[in-house]
């Protein structure tokens, strides 16, 4: 953690070692973790907050991307608010620095340990293989959270339920009000081929376009809540 140095990425402030057990301190996050903070705050802000909260997730992806590091745990609980509501990614437990001289890194997991299911991309489920890609697939996951609310993806599926329907192409809806762009966007995260979703930098162009154009962030037909 200690050499990240990122906006949106939780700052390390130091190690306590001389007790035990052995703790880090970060930087202080007033509103918590963003699950719980959306959850407290339903229905507060506008489509553009929210895309602006989406949009600072995606650029500390996308620089943990560019340091050749995958997050294997990305999802709303492991993301802080400050008293800004700057969204910073923490909780770096799962991480992975991955050191193929390729094109597509990636991290094979070959311990049997539990992984987030709901949050997780199917080949990462079938195979153990964890890329940039699979964080991309996480990250449609934690959109879906944003505009939901902090609601649970996937309701009260099991997770093996969760893992049958994804394997025979269901997606999640758009959520109550969530503008088309974002759930198109979504879509392309859960795109099956991991080489078809896009990078970090395409999400975050993406999101920056409908930031400049809050037009297009406006819902015309809102859903009733499930």
């Amino acid at each position: 953690m200690g050499q990240f140095q990122h906006p949106n990425i939780i700052r390390l402030e130091g190690v306590v070692t001389a007790t035990c057990p052995a703790m880090i301190l970060t930087e202080f996050m007033e509103n918590g973790a963003l699950d719980g903070f959306l959850r407290v705050n339903d229905g507060q802000f506008t489509p553009l907050q929210l895309v602006g909260v989406l949009r600072g997730v995606a650029a500390g992806m996308q620089y943990l991307a560019a340091m050749s590091f995958v997050h294997r745990d990305l999802a709303a609980r492991n993301i802080l608010v400050n008293g800004n509501l700057v969204c910073k990614v923490s909780d770096f437990g799962l991480s992975r620095f991955l050191t193929e001289n390729s094109s597509d890194p990636t991290y094979t997991s070959s311990l049997g340990g539990k992984i987030p299911i709901r949050w997780t991309a199917p080949e990462a489920i079938a195979y153990r293989k964890f890329t940039s890609a699979s964080d991309g697939w996480s990250y449609g996951i934690v959109m879906w959270e944003v505009m939901s609310y902090g609601e649970r993806p996937y309701w009260d599926m099991s997770n093996q339920d969760v893992i049958n329907a994804i394997e025979q192409d269901f997606r999640l809806p758009p959520p109550p009000a969530c503008p088309s762009p974002l759930h198109a966007l979504m879509l392309d995260c859960w795109q099956k081929e991991r080489a078809d979703r896009p990078r970090f930098s395409d999400v975050v162009a993406a999101l920056d376009r409908l930031i400049r154009n809050p037009a297009s962030l406006k819902v015309t037909a809102p859903e009733g809540r499930r």
